[in-house]
Parts: C-alpha cells; structure tokens; sequence
C-alpha cells in the first residue's frame, strides 16, 4: 500500500514538473529555428567584423540576411563615422613622419570604394549579397560619375599638404585610364604624381600579386613608402608593404 502510494506521488511530482517546463522547452525551441531580427542584427555585426578583420578569410557575397544590415551600415551614417575615425588616425601618423627634400616620401591609394564610391552598382546588386558582374560594373565605371568620400578627400588634402608624393594603384584596366582620370579630378583629387592601372601582362594576376609589382617597381626608383590606404586586404598585403597600413571599411566585397 504504502509503494503504491509512494509510486502514485512521484508520477504527480513528475507530471507537474512536465507542464512547468514544457512552455520553456518550446520557446527556446521556436528561438533557434526563427530568431528574432535582433540576433540577425547580431549576427550581421559579427559578420562584419570577421570580414573586416580579414577573419572571415575568402568569401563571394554578403549573407542573404545581412543585405539590409549592409544597406544601413553604408547608407545610415556608420560607415562615414568608420572611415573618418580611419582617416583621423592615417593623418596623425602621417605627421609623425619627417619628409625628405628629394620627393621620394610616398603614400599609395587605391581608387574603387577608397577614393570613388561605386554604390550605384551596389545599390542595383543587393549591397554585395549578389554575385560580382563584371559588365555591369565596368557600366557604371565608364560614366565617370562616382562620388568621392568626405573622409577620402579630407586625407588626400591633408597628405598632399603635408609633402607626401601621391601614387595611385588601382586594380582598373590601362583602357579606363581617360575617365578613371576626369572622374577623380570631378570629385576633387588632383596633383597625383602617378596613376597605375592593368596593363595586358597584368591581366588575370590575383590582386595582391599585381599590387606588390607595382609597389616593388615605385621602391626600386627610390621610393619609401611611408603609407598605404586601401578598402581589400589585397590593396596592403604582399610585399613590399608601406610603414603603415590604413584598411578602409568596406563589407560589401572581397578581392583575394
């Protein structure tokens, strides 16, 4: 009698400890399989950040989720606010450095999403969440309408103020030299010393291979390059590298 009634308690104990926990069970449950829009927003920023970081190592497109997050981030302030904090610190360094007489004292820029904006191709392909089309991008390059960025112009000026010797290294072809030109001079860069893009014997060459010959043939003139200000990994890496490195944010691609 006295087991039966002890057997009978602990079924009760146990159903009741079922119908406690079972609405937890099942919220947590509906968590994992629809999170709510703050964890994507989470999830986008820490995205970012590998991306940036170069963590995130070769990736094709932005994650279908982030395509608003990226839209925002470009669009709604942030971005400007990023690379204004980077052309703040690339300004400080650069005044820290002791120019010679000789007009060798270098700073490399690259072009595309450094110094001109090509969000209207952005905009039209999901912030980078559709694949990379060549054509269509070439399109809006050869209009010669980018926009530059506020941050981008106030170093620019800041470094041709200070003395620096200017170079552009820029992954466009040797053919978009004319408009590559009248684009950056609309914006209000001028007084380049060079401007260097594809030629036909650099064609199919990864990035970061194309960028360092180049960077290797202004140092066997004599050049130091004392800085370097590019939005790709492949824009600073390689060899030889400038005394500094400054990355531009950029989430919405990645050339390896």
């Amino acid at each position: 009698m006295t087991s039966s009634r002890c057997s009978s308690i602990t079924f009760f104990i146990l159903a009741l400890f079922a119908v406690l926990i079972s609405p937890a069970i099942s919220s947590r449950a509906s968590s994992f399989t629809k999170p709510p829009r703050s964890s994507i927003t989470s999830y986008c920023e820490s995205w970012r950040l590998a991306a940036e970081t170069n963590n995130a190592g070769t990736w094709k497109v932005v994650p279908s989720q982030c395509e608003n997050y990226v839209k925002n981030y470009i669009n709604g302030g942030q971005f400007d606010k990023d690379y204004d904090v980077v052309a703040n610190y690339a300004i400080a360094y650069a005044k820290t450095v002791k120019l010679g007489r000789d007009g060798k004292d270098a700073w490399v820029f690259d072009i595309d999403e450094t110094l001109l904006s090509n969000i209207e191709y952005y905009k039209a392909h999901g912030y980078g969440s559709q694949p990379y089309d060549s054509i269509k991008f070439n399109e809006v390059v050869v209009k010669g309408k980018d926009p530059g960025f506020d941050a981008s112009l106030r170093l620019y000026k800041a470094l041709k103020k200070l003395g620096f010797t200017i170079i552009l290294l820029t992954g466009r072809d040797e053919s978009q030299r004319s408009i590559t030109e009248k684009n950056l001079r609309d914006v209000g860069y001028f007084g380049w010393n060079r401007l260097l893009l594809r030629g036909k014997n650099d064609q199919g060459k990864a990035a970061t291979q194309y960028k360092s010959e180049q960077r290797s043939k202004v140092v066997k003139e004599g050049y130091k390059i004392h800085g370097n200000t590019g939005d790709q990994w492949s824009d600073l890496q390689g060899f030889p590298v400038a005394v500094r490195s400054f990355k531009v944010p950029n989430p919405m691609y990645y050339i390896p």
